[in-house]
């Protein structure tokens, strides 16, 4: 018995008291008298068991057809094995007319063992940050390694670049690890695209911020990237934990989840194909994923006369000329090529690199001339950061001891 059919059950007591009268008995439940009375007559023949509903133990008249909980489960036990039920649900409407809803098929899939229910773990409670209410007011950014081409290619990293007012990602691109190159090369992009936005949200990589504390004694505060970006005028915010940049992360799960189906789908096995594919995905996701701003105003700003963006986006390091004007750069060694000997001796000078190539050598401003020098310099050990060590191991198989191995 429900609790509602219970409340009756108490209610036509009252009346048979005499308690209550037919009609204050039909207020109290909100039905109306001549409803009551057929209530009333039913527990008088037939007592408690009179108030229970008839449709108890019948087969729901919406319930699905048997044939087409088959189809759907056929379908996607042989297309769609590892699919969400989100995704499949969506799959089996746009490429075979089935019109399930997630979870009715969720339902099913759990029923023939084809999905597990997740458990929910016990969460901490971050408060929500209010989204920014213009377009370009910050973008989140953030690097996803995965298995993007799956068994057919390597892993490798996927940039993205959000929107924080619309969740609209604005920009993706595939690249082998997290680098300043790479970063840099997407800001420009992103900026001939878009114009500059008024904040950048990351995390508290090295490429962003510099996180040691001997740099921090000898006066360097900033990187490369954050150089650029201060002449820009586009302000670096760093956050303190993965939720603070909810959306991105949010962003990459559901990527991880539907851009990996749709490479494989097509077929699609390098970082090459991968990006010529993004913006047509980018646009399908926008579509599903996307929010209005609160404002209708673009916070996007012009390029001014004075941003040179092929000084700006190039990498810059700097490095100290030798008493015969040489300098080592990347396990190499280069003469600048200067009768001033002694007015440039022990200065100091920016080399910039583009591309693994430098293209120019600075001294207060000033370009420099230089040959690169056919001696080798011994190369020494590198130090890789822990997100792009993945993509520089070499591949092992997986060693499998014989049936006969003494561990065994």
């Amino acid at each position: 018995m429900t609790l509602k059919e219970a409340d009756r059950l108490a209610v036509v007591k009252r009346i048979e008291r005499k308690e209550l009268s037919i009609g204050d008995a039909a207020r109290e439940l909100g039905i109306s008298p001549r409803q009551m009375k057929r209530v009333y007559r039913r527990y008088r023949e037939r007592g408690a068991q009179g108030l229970l509903s008839l449709r108890k133990g019948r087969p729901s008249s919406n319930r699905i057809p048997k044939m087409l909980r088959r189809k759907a489960l056929n379908l996607v036990r042989k297309k769609y094995p590892d699919y969400g039920p989100t995704l499949a649900a969506e799959k089996l409407e746009e490429k075979h007319g089935l019109k399930l809803s997630k979870e009715t098929l969720r339902q099913l899939m759990m029923e023939d063992g084809l999905w597990k229910g997740k458990k929910r773990r016990e969460k901490k409670a971050h408060p929500r940050r209010t989204r920014r209410s213009r377009l370009g007011d910050m973008i989140q950014i953030d690097g996803s390694y995965e298995f993007w081409f799956e068994d057919r290619g390597e892993k490798c990293c996927l940039i993205v670049f959000i929107d924080d007012a619309t969740s609209r990602i604005m920009l993706m691109r595939f690249c082998k690890s997290e680098t300043t190159e790479d970063y840099l090369k997407m800001v420009r992009l992103y900026i001939e695209r878009y114009g500059r936005p008024l904040a950048l949200y990351s995390d508290k990589h090295s490429i962003f911020r510099v996180n040691k504390k001997e740099l921090h004694e000898e006066g360097k505060w900033a990187t490369r990237f954050h150089e650029a970006l201060k002449e820009l005028d586009i302000e670096l915010i760093c956050a303190h934990s993965p939720q603070a940049k909810g959306r991105v992360e949010r962003a990459n799960g559901t990527l991880q989840d539907r851009l990996i189906k749709e490479l494989r789908e097509r077929g699609m096995s390098s970082i090459e194909e991968g990006n010529n594919f993004l913006d047509e995905y980018t646009e399908i996701h926008n579509r599903k994923f996307s929010v209005e701003p609160a404002s209708a105003e673009n916070a996007h700003r012009d390029l001014l006369p004075s941003h040179n963006l092929e000084k700006l986006f190039m990498l810059k390091e700097q490095r100290t000329l030798s008493k015969d004007l040489s300098f080592q750069y990347k396990n190499e060694l280069y003469q600048i090529e200067s009768s001033r000997v002694y007015g440039l001796h022990g200065e100091k000078v920016e080399v910039f690199e583009s591309e693994g190539k430098i293209k120019m050598i600075l001294h207060n401003g000033k370009s420099l001339k230089y040959h690169k020098w056919k001696e080798m310099v011994i190369e020494r050990a590198q130090i890789i950061d822990t997100k792009g060590l993945e993509t520089r191991w070499p591949d092992k198989k997986a060693y499998k001891p014989s049936r006969r191995h003494p561990w065994r």
